[in-house]
């Protein structure tokens, strides 16, 4: 059973949880007065984006549609920095990606040190810039720089509250960039009621299509070159073509993406109501195909998902009344997520096993799932998970005991062995997929 603590702190958090859905209720604003939206709550902690690397994982945010609210928060893990390394022996150590570390700062001694000519360290081949520290991530010579996997990460918070940039959130990210060694990029959807169904939906698909649209936007950039035009020299009308759109690129290209991303090897993470969207989004990257090319989708994690139905499991019945996240509590949050024309429990969004809802299941990419014991949402994940081994997708479920919805991602919780303990678990099974060593091992 969960601690004292851990259930008077439940109690806690239903109250405050309850009143905040009731007043989100009251005071409903219809989606066509505000398209734009919001992706963070007043009450809300936050954490400041900081591009230098704290703890190893240097961070920014990006307002990727200028029409919405839609942003994304970046982690850029500090062993990116290392060297590109082809073949990684079985069982190298920490210490060998130290002293890698240690080799690419002494081969770019402008990391961490102020550069006096920006133009110059741009445009001649400084394959890194940083002032005071700040880590830029600018590389025109990327096959110098290490290429890690890149996840896309969808918060919880039963569509109503939660940010890609909270506290909470911020810590978790940390968290799996290092142990899985990816750059996460955190999506900060647009939240109900302001905006209801699909916008959340859609936001998670957009950001997938603005990945693949920084690679292809990267690898014209690279193969367009970087090479100065001397001042006072005299240029073509085909150099002065080049430069402009070499200027146009250079304004849209993420630099951080462009150096350090591969997206071929793109993970979905998503938590509570944040692990339906990467669900959905999964779905739709099936249907897309080579139209997402270079983004392929290996993987996808799904912690603790938001599902249910209107034929009650198992677990629906005898755990309603659960920790945290309790049945009539999600109900309301479904209530002010879905369009009234459309709500039922059997709504695509919310039950993954209703019939039509996407492509075959057996086109699924590897899913692995996680459920807590007391959570009333288990049965369906676990029922979902099954649906998919059928059709010989791999698709294991981690179950950890006396766990509750969100336990490893709610803010009072990080910081347990249970917490902790998962995040090492999604990390072993994302590198059977994300891996270039060949040798990890996996469930």
């Amino acid at each position: 059973m969960p601690s004292i603590a851990v259930k008077l702190y439940s109690v806690f958090f239903k109250f405050l949880l309850k009143h905040r859905l009731q007043n989100r209720i009251q005071t409903h604003v219809d989606e066509s007065s505000n398209p734009y939206g919001v992706t963070t709550r007043p009450e809300e902690s936050v954490s400041a984006a900081n591009p230098s690397f704290t703890d190893g994982i240097a961070t920014k945010d990006i307002h990727i549609d200028p029409s919405t609210a839609l942003s994304v928060r970046i982690f850029l893990p500090e062993s990116s920095l290392s060297p590109p390394e082809p073949k990684s022996k079985p069982g190298s150590s920490q210490q060998d990606e130290s002293d890698s570390l240690n080799h690419r700062r002494n081969s770019y001694p402008n990391i961490g040190a102020p550069t006096n000519d920006s133009r110059r360290s741009s445009l001649e081949g400084s394959n890194l810039r940083s002032d005071n520290n700040v880590y830029r991530g600018y590389s025109p010579l990327p096959q110098n720089c290490r290429r890690l996997p890149i996840m896309l990460q969808f918060h919880g918070g039963g569509w109503v509250s939660g940010s890609n940039d909270s506290v909470a959130n911020d810590i978790f990210c940390r968290r799996i960039a290092k142990l899985c060694d990816v750059i996460i990029v955190a999506v900060g959807y647009r939240l109900a009621p302001e905006n209801k169904y699909p916008a959340a939906f859609e936001d998670g698909l957009k950001v997938l299509y603005w990945l693949a649209k920084q690679a292809n936007l990267a690898e014209c950039s690279k193969s367009m070159g970087s090479g100065a035009l001397g001042v006072g020299a005299e240029f073509t009308k085909t150099q002065v073509q080049r430069h402009l759109v070499d200027a146009f690129g250079a304004s849209m290209v993420e630099p951080w993406l462009a150096a350090h991303g591969d997206p071929s090897r793109c993970v979905l993470l998503g938590m509570s109501c944040g692990a339906n969207i990467a669900d959905y989004v999964a779905r739709k990257a099936v249907k897309a195909g080579r139209l997402l090319d270079p983004v392929k989708v290996v993987a996808q994690v799904l912690m603790y998902p938001f599902f249910t139905g209107n034929v009650p499991t198992r677990s629906e019945i005898n755990l309603a009344n659960s920790y945290f996240y309790d049945k009539s509590m999600c109900l309301l949050a479904w209530k002010l997520f879905l369009p009234e024309e459309e709500f039922s429990l059997d709504h695509p969004a919310a039950n993954p096993l209703v019939p039509d809802r996407g492509p075959p299941l057996k086109f699924m990419p590897p899913t692995l799932t996680v459920v807590a014991e007391h959570d009333w949402m288990r049965d369906r994940a676990i029922a979902y998970s099954e649906a998919l081994r059928k059709v010989n997708v791999d698709a294991p479920v981690l179950e950890y005991k006396d766990a509750v919805h969100e336990f490893a991602s709610l803010d009072m919780l990080l910081n347990t062995p249970q917490a902790q303990a998962c995040a090492e678990d999604i990390a072993i099974w994302v590198k059977k997929y994300i891996s270039l060593r060949g040798h990890e091992f996996s469930y």
